[in-house]
């Protein structure tokens, strides 16, 4: 996916180099016309819009099929890159949208710092941007709704009456793991919309997932499937009691809609 903020310079896992701008590389299946998530990596040279996305009841009440909670898991980052997570105090829709308006949006977010195996889980109605810098992947709920507050100039659609309506106009109230685990296995968010787990082994994912479709994305070795593999820079999406194997050297996150 092309995009402003994207770079020419890719990880050699994709192509080192692109003519395009590319910001999203999308992970989807021929066969399965709306599965409920939906996995991308993200690239960024240049700010995201500052943006918000609707729960799934407001977005039923805009005629969509469902809302978008989505989390990152930071792959890299260079020096002094940041995420803005919420706001930094509370604010009322008026000054909200004022400050979208004339820009002061940006110095109103929360921006914090990010490194490698950082983890983000940004619930619908949580005002965010990615900063430049920043190379992850996104799981979400498989939904092509934002509603951008700010583009810092850029000649796209801005999106404020939605945007300010399904806003929480307040600091971020989501969960994040911030690179502070002793150990590779653990589950990183348990939510009614997804969860993820990250694991070095099948001993650290559940058994109970078995019966479930799993999307696993490999971070170092492989995982395999039968006949399938996936590597580093791809997914292995997996159907209900497909066996799933990892290599002796794999750390992988695996995802599910619904909790665990």
């Amino acid at each position: 996916m092309e995009k402003p903020w994207g770079r020419t310079d890719l990880d050699p896992v994709f192509g080192t180099s692109s003519a395009q701008r590319v910001g999203e590389i999308w992970f989807t299946h021929a066969e399965l016309a709306d599965p409920p998530l939906l996995v991308k990596y993200i690239f960024t040279s240049e700010n995201l819009s500052v943006q918000v996305h609707p729960s799934d009841d407001e977005a039923r009440a805009r005629g969509l099929a469902s809302g978008k909670n989505e989390s990152w898991y930071i792959l890299n980052a260079d020096d002094g890159a940041r995420l803005g997570l919420g706001l930094k105090a509370a604010v009322t829709e008026d000054e909200l949208r004022a400050a979208a308006i004339n820009g002061s949006i940006e110095q109103m977010l929360d921006w914090r710092p990010v490194e490698a195996g950082d983890f983000f889980y940004v619930p619908a109605g949580t005002i965010h941007a990615i900063g430049a810098g920043i190379a992850l992947m996104e799981i979400q709920q498989n939904a092509d709704v934002t509603y951008r507050l700010y583009d810092y100039g850029r000649p796209r659609e801005l999106h404020l009456d939605d945007a300010v309506s399904v806003s929480q106009r307040k600091p971020y109230v989501g969960h994040s793991i911030i690179n502070s685990s002793t150990s590779n296995d653990r589950i990183l968010v348990d939510e009614a919309s997804f969860s993820v787990i990250r694991a070095s082994s099948t001993e650290g994912i559940p058994q109970s997932l078995a019966s479930r479709q799993r999307w696993v994305m490999p971070l170092h070795g492989s995982a395999s499937s039968g006949t399938e593999g996936a590597s580093i820079g791809e997914c292995l999406l997996l159907q209900p009691r497909a066996p799933l194997s990892l290599s002796p050297d794999a750390l992988v996150l695996v995802a599910v809609a619904g909790r665990i």
